[in-house]
């Protein structure tokens, strides 16, 4: 009995030996294994966490196929597809930037082009929108969007003025380009009971013109903007003045507004003066700042792409992506613009 009890006893003493050892293989006592668990959470954790919560299909809501955003918004989306990991983005065709915000707000894209003026009001809740949007911030203001009013060369439109009576498209309903013209023309003391209105997108205005089923159209754009070369190919065309006092009116009224001057060569036809607002991205509050940061940092350090796909998009630069922001920067865009 006695010997074995004490078989049973060294039996028993050697498991508790073998049992320490394994502790100190293992990096100690129970402490030890937490802290080094602690430390792998530090070194790795976060960032497998903040890449959990990326988006990896992001939309990029352009424009219209023959305005600006549609081709730029493509480039951007490409961008970021080929330099952000584990990110694959699209750009869609959309009614641009009333439509865009109202999508962005309701998880319908991530990113999106719009004009300046536009995401101001949409965050206000004003002029077309009802209520105060929260769901976007800015990124960057890209390029001035010019307030073009376009005519056949021979319908006797010479000013704003000259468009009472007339068919006059003012873009889509709802659309940036139909609060700019409805705001143009009322500082020339004109309104939509002094006109025939048509609500088109820029294909189907020029278009219209082209076929005289309207007089003139407002395309808020930036130059040289498709539609409109795509109608000075086949008709002779002019681009409407803005007189001296309407522009003092809007640009006093809306500090968004720039004056601008159409050159002739843009277009071939005499030289114009008009105003300008500014297009820029946005994205949506759901995106992690990181996911932001990253893919701004993409764009900027690949802005020839985007200048290679228009013209426009070698307005595109570092010191101007902050000019006329109207809206406060997503905080990933804000850190990138930050550490430049």
């Amino acid at each position: 009995m006695k010997k074995y009890s004490f078989l049973v006893m060294l039996l028993a003493m050697m498991l508790v030996i073998a049992a320490c050892g394994d502790a100190d293989d293992n990096g100690g006592d129970a402490d030890g294994d937490d802290d080094q668990t602690e430390e792998t959470g530090d070194d790795n954790g976060d960032g497998e966490e903040a890449a959990a919560d990326w988006i990896s299909d992001v939309t990029v809501l352009t424009g219209g196929e023959q305005g600006v955003y549609f081709p730029l918004g493509g480039a951007m989306a490409q961008i970021i597809s080929d330099n952000v990991d584990d990110v694959s983005a699209s750009g869609v065709s959309t009614g641009a930037s009333v439509v865009n915000i109202n999508d962005i707000q309701d998880g319908m894209g991530e990113l999106a082009l719009v004009q300046n003026d536009i995401a101001y009001f949409g965050q206000e809740g004003m002029i077309m929108f009802d209520e105060s949007l929260d769901n976007f911030s800015g990124i960057a203001t890209l390029y001035p969007e010019v307030v073009q009013i376009v005519a056949m060369a021979d319908s006797g439109i010479e000013s704003v003025e000259d468009l009472a009576g007339q068919r006059v498209a003012v873009g889509d309903q709802g659309s940036g380009t139909e609060a700019n013209a409805s705001q143009i023309l009322e500082a020339h003391g004109i309104t939509y009971e002094d006109i025939n209105q048509e609500y088109m997108d820029f294909g189907d205005a020029a278009g219209g013109i082209q076929d005289g089923n309207i007089d003139a159209a407002f395309i808020t754009a930036g130059t040289p903007t498709g539609a409109i070369e795509s109608l000075q190919a086949n008709r002779d065309i002019t681009i409407v003045n803005i007189s001296d006092d309407a522009i003092e009116n809007l640009t006093s009224e809306y500090p968004y507004y720039t004056e601008y001057t159409v050159e002739g060569d843009t277009y071939g036809t005499d030289e114009a003066t008009t105003v300008a607002v500014q297009a820029m991205l946005i994205a949506s509050n759901d995106l992690p700042e990181d996911q932001v940061y990253e893919m701004t940092r993409a764009l900027f350090e690949n802005l020839d792409v985007i200048e290679g796909t228009h013209a426009r998009g070698g307005d595109i630069s570092l010191e101007t992506a902050q000019d006329g922001m109207s809206i406060e920067l997503h905080p990933g865009a804000q850190r990138y613009f930050d550490e430049q």
